[in-house]
């Protein structure tokens, strides 16, 4: 079915490649790190939650099952050696992780990094219809938005220029490509981090390619974000949500699409509550409470203090067939490093290794025809026949219909 590829196509979109390095002190390490290790630390809820986007939420309505909260952790391991033999790396966690004695590291022969694509666009089909792009909170949207970009003058598979954010780099810390042995998780061994896990307690990085790293996390997955949009009289909604403790700023995003002919994508429309026009890039992945509160600042991003913003009418009344609505929650950050700093500046610093660990909450909703609304959900269900793939889907949910 179209639809289904175009709406997962949509979660998926609504979900770097620098070797930054922890903030470690003001004086430079003589040498080193040899190795760096990078851990992504997620809370999800929502639609999202419910297995990742259309397919999960399609699975659970015919007998699957899953969560309403989900947690996400990803680790990545870069070193400057190069083993012996074989690489290989094991992550000891706490027993509040779930994830038994150990997750192995395993090496990728290849790595596709991330890119921003359009829903519904893919490589070498003639892309249709417009995309209209609205931005910042406000019952109205202000003069000079929508921005209107036409895909029939684009050539098949180009992307529109200027679309994606520039200003804000994806950061996924060791890849392969900037280092000499790499290694990460989720690999092929079955294990998913669960609901109940917790990160609290001593990690312990051991292999054959990088000095032993061991750390204390304190910080364990940040609270769940739950976030509401109401209806108001003038056409617009007010997106409504729950202050997350830590939380060092916040970020929504709406897409909306119209089904043409043939169950191709038609005209699109896209939202988002940065007050100026920034999508995609690294505001779609973990950011540093450095770059958020500079972020905060330029208003890309609303400050931890804020929990609501109006979403324009105009975006609601571009006349989407469905429309797809996430939120972030960018949490703190804790870095550590190996040996600590000399006491005497003149004598040398050479590091062994740098950890760092990132946190945020993420949430989403889908909006649909034969969807409840998001207040119609949280009321008991009823019993009666799921209308249509909306129907079907807000079941699957716990909706009902």
């Amino acid at each position: 079915m179209a639809i289904n590829r175009t709406v997962a196509a949509a979660v998926v979109f609504c979900l770097v490649g620098s070797s930054a390095l922890p903030v470690l002190a003001q004086r430079a390490p003589t040498s080193g790190p040899v190795a760096r290790y990078d851990m992504r630390v997620g809370t999800v809820s929502g639609f999202g939650a419910m297995g990742r986007g259309l397919g999960g939420a399609m699975g659970m309505a015919f007998g699957g099952g899953g969560n309403k909260v989900q947690h996400e952790l990803l680790l990545r391991l870069g070193s400057s050696q190069v083993p012996g033999g074989k690489p290989k790396a094991d992550h000891f966690m706490p027993a509040g992780a779930k994830l038994g004695k150990s997750v192995a590291l395993l090496t990728p022969t290849e790595e596709r990094g991330p890119a921003d694509e359009l829903p519904g666009q893919r490589a070498g089909q003639k892309p249709t219809g417009r995309i209209l792009i609205f931005w910042g909170c406000g019952e109205h949207a202000p003069k000079g938005q929508p921005v209107v970009i036409d895909l029939a003058k684009l050539s098949a598979g180009q992307m529109p220029p200027g679309l994606w954010s520039s200003t804000v780099l994806r950061d996924w810390g060791p890849t392969l490509q900037n280092s000499k042995t790499f290694g990460r998780w989720p690999a092929e061994d079955g294990k998913m981090v669960k609901p109940e896990s917790s990160l609290l307690g001593n990690h312990r990085i051991a292999g054959n390619y990088s000095p032993e790293i061991s750390f204390d996390l304190a910080q364990d997955f940040l609270a769940p974000l739950n976030a509401t949009a109401t209806p108001n009289a003038s056409g617009s909604s007010l997106l409504s949500w729950n202050a997350v403790p830590n939380a060092t700023g916040y970020l929504a995003f709406l897409f909306g699409g119209k089904m043409a002919q043939g169950g191709q994508m038609g005209d699109m429309v896209m939202w988002t509550s940065s007050a100026s026009r920034q999508f995609g890039g690294g505001l779609s992945d973990w950011l540093t409470p450095a770059q958020v509160a500079g972020l905060v600042k330029d208003r890309t991003v609303m400050a931890p203090s804020t929990t609501s913003c109006t979403i324009p009418a105009e975006v609601h009344n571009a006349g989407a067939d469905f429309r797809m609505g996430t939120m972030t929650a960018f949490g703190p950050e804790a870095d550590f490093s190996y040996p600590a700093r000399p006491a005497n500046p003149k004598a040398p610093w050479n590091l062994e290794w740098t950890a760092r660990v990132r946190y945020r909450s993420t949430t989403s909703w889908m909006d649909m025809p034969g969807m409840p609304s998001q207040a119609e959900q949280q009321q008991a269900p009823k019993k009666c026949k799921p209308e249509g793939l909306g129907g079907l889907i807000g079941a699957a949910v716990g909706g009902g219909c």
